[in-house]
């Protein structure tokens, strides 16, 4: 009698009323201006018993970015900034993923803005996988990084005359994702 290990590809998709993407920038090198998107989709697909193997895929709207100031998102729709109407989308897809330590993930992957493809590295972090009351697998996760906005084309500033710049560089980006397992590929529903 032969054992056989399976592996079961499965994918996972973001849940948006549950999901949050969001971003802080400095404003006037004195205080942190936060926003997000509010228009996305994103899965997981991979073997459940081994994350380090699974591709995950976002696509956002460049045009939900709401930061809670129509002026200011306007602002940040134009071309100073994610010139929505010549790139409505900004995209990540994973190209590997390391465990760092339980439940703790290096995900590095090509983000796409502005038509410009940089690799980036995140931290994911599980925080747990369940059953929604619906019957239905979930998973959470915590996902942060750094970006510096320059290097995706976003250089648009102006000079404070107290020194100083009015948009900070540097973008910190925390996602919370709640996502619900489909069925594995091959199975019926």
């Amino acid at each position: 009698m032969t054992t056989e290990t399976q592996t079961q590809t499965t994918t996972w998709q973001f849940d948006t009323a549950h999901t949050l993407i969001e971003f802080a920038v400095k404003h006037m090198m004195v205080s942190t201006v936060k926003g997000r998107f509010t228009d996305f989709t994103g899965t997981i697909t991979g073997d459940v018993n081994d994350p380090t193997n699974a591709q995950v895929d976002v696509t956002i709207q460049a045009g939900s970015i709401d930061t809670r100031n129509e002026q200011r998102d306007a602002h940040l729709k134009s071309a100073d900034f994610l010139d929505v109407e010549t790139y409505p989308t900004i995209t990540f897809q994973s190209k590997k993923i390391a465990e760092r330590q339980k439940n703790v993930y290096t995900v590095t992957g090509d983000l796409t803005i502005r038509g410009v493809t940089r690799e980036i590295e995140l931290e994911a972090s599980v925080n747990g996988v369940g059953k929604s009351p619906w019957g239905q697998e979930v998973i959470g996760l915590t996902v942060t990084g750094i970006l510096s906005r320059q290097e995706w084309g976003l250089t648009w500033n102006v000079a404070l005359e107290t020194g100083g710049v009015l948009v900070g560089d540097t973008a910190r980006i925390n996602i919370e994702v709640e996502a619900t397992k489909t069925a594995p590929a091959g199975a019926q529903q």
